[in-house]
């Protein structure tokens, strides 16, 4: 096999592994308006919502967890192996949710299987992300890393996709809105159960980076986080990169759909076409961004969405929440994730590109699973518990805060196109 086809075969194999893994995380999103009475039976809609908004954060808050031991697994290990066990374990958090009874049945004890079931899919899902950003940017040629790696997130969107189209078929063909609320809201779980059982195999089958080959191949002594110690202005990148990016990532997808009911006025019907309509055009926008990233740099594409979001996060907000035309809201959602593909297009290259290879995917992993556990996490139960204290408007400047602190950020760090710290052994096939 040309190593220009096992590298575009391994490329593939990350990422319809990370596809699956992102659609079992999104799918309690798209279905917690159904499911949420079933666990935490309460007369206010609103607050079953923040009950399953809480439940949604604390998945975020064990993601440290899963980066910390999954980013060491993967650099002492290698990226295959620690890919492979992310998988097995989201394909378990699936699992018991689909199976688990309800508060009717068992009490409280619904609501904490619920929460264990969500803690084992944070864990596997914080480790998913570092070693996958590292894996896709391992395995692209530097002058096609931007546009290679820019595929994580595409099948990351394309996760969320396949959960809100799941929900739009089940909606509109399959089911009506009690059937969902009664029984049809596992059906979703249990299909990502089964496709997290064909990720195993299809990760078991790729190729390992000669990235970590390389390093493993020195058979020196191995400290991964005392190493990562040693890189303070690093991790404070990742941190600060991160913050309003994932925050912004949060509200304009997972957020979104809740807000375009609760806040906007729209069906539930609608709030799911609009997101689904909106995430299908952002999706192709992520490679065109990579690539452009690969001729004019990183930082230049970064400054485009620290600028655009500082500016226009309060207006769109503020905008949508004053429409109640179902097209005028699919614009203003479009036009917020136009302005966050400068973010998500390339933010896991540049977090790889800062670390050596030896301690890779825990200088990516780890870093950024912290950052998304306070903001990106959150962003859903803090849009919440605003709009039920009637300041909701409190949260679209928080949001623009976020954003303007990441702007910070891009302005002094160095852009890593020029200066990566990717071995330069991914090169020898192109």
């Amino acid at each position: 096999m040309s190593p220009v086809r096992q590298r575009l075969l391994s490329i593939f194999g990350g990422s319809v592994g990370n596809l699956i893994e992102w659609y079992d995380f999104y799918v309690y999103s798209a279905f917690s308006l159904y499911f949420a009475q079933a666990f935490f039976p309460d007369a206010d809609p609103l607050v079953q919502q923040l009950n399953t908004a809480g439940v949604f954060a604390l998945g975020f808050l064990i993601r440290p967890v899963g980066g910390w031991w999954m980013g060491l697994y993967a650099d002492l290990r290698g990226r295959r192996s620690a890919l492979t066990l992310s998988v097995t374990l989201m394909c378990l958090g699936s699992l018991v949710i689909a199976v688990c009874p309800t508060y009717a049945r068992i009490g409280v004890a619904a609501p904490v299987v619920l929460i264990l079931a969500r803690l084992l899919q944070g864990l596997s899902l914080g480790g998913e992300y570092g070693t996958s950003a590292t894996y896709l940017s391992e395995v692209a040629t530097s002058r096609h890393r931007g546009f290679y790696s820019s595929f994580q997130y595409v099948t990351l969107i394309m996760g969320q996709l396949l959960a809100t189209l799941t929900l739009l078929v089940l909606q509109r063909g399959v089911l009506t809105g009690p059937q969902l609320e009664a029984w049809g809201w596992r059906i979703p779980f249990g299909i990502g159960a089964a496709l997290a059982i064909f990720g195993f195999y299809m990760r078991r089958n790729m190729v390992e980076t000669e990235a970590f080959t390389r390093e493993a191949a020195k058979k020196s002594e191995h400290h991964p986080m005392r190493e990562l110690l040693r890189h303070p202005k690093e991790i404070a990148v990742v941190v600060g990169l991160t913050m309003g990016g994932t925050l912004a990532f949060y509200t304009y997808t997972v957020y979104m759909q809740k807000f375009l009911v609760n806040s906007v006025g729209l069906t539930r019907d609608e709030a799911t076409l609009i997101s689904a309509g909106s995430l299908f055009l952002y999706m192709f926008l992520q490679p065109v961004l990579g690539f452009v990233s690969d001729h004019v740099g990183r930082r230049p594409v970064l400054m485009g969405f620290g600028v655009l979001g500082t500016l226009c996060t309060v207006p769109l907000l503020t905008a949508l929440t004053r429409t109640r035309d179902a097209f005028t809201a699919f614009l203003l959602v479009l036009a917020a994730l136009v302005i966050l593909s400068g973010y998500t297009s390339i933010n896991a290259v540049v977090k790889a590109e800062l670390f050596p290879a030896r301690i890779r995917a825990l200088g990516v992993g780890l870093p950024y699973a912290l950052t998304v556990s306070l903001f990106g996490g959150t962003a859903e139960y803090v849009g919440t518990r605003l709009k039920l204290a009637g300041r909701e408007e409190w949260f679209f400047w928080y949001v623009t805060a976020c954003i303007f602190c990441s702007l910070l950020v891009y302005t002094v760090m160095p852009d890593t196109r020029r200066h990566s710290r990717i071995d330069a052994v991914t090169d020898t096939a192109s």
